[in-house]
């Protein structure tokens, strides 16, 4: 089962801010993959099972951004 997810993510200006979430988001436990845009915000995390939304915004937040 893989399901996925799409979040707005506020604060990122560049491929580092891009790299730092991806790298967070890809730590929570079932991430089987992340896509970000970086001219959107737009983050869109798959998993291989139903994610906690406060596990992806605990993860964007230590990655030092926020989720809208």
């Amino acid at each position: 089962m893989s399901v996925s997810a799409t979040y707005t993510v506020t604060g990122m200006t560049c491929g580092h801010c891009v790299s730092s979430v991806r790298e967070e988001l890809g730590e929570v436990a079932g991430v089987t993959g992340v896509d970000v845009v970086l001219e959107t915000g737009a983050v869109t995390v798959t998993s291989d099972r139903e994610l906690d939304r406060a596990e992806v915004v605990a993860a964007v937040t230590e990655a030092g951004y926020q989720v809208a």
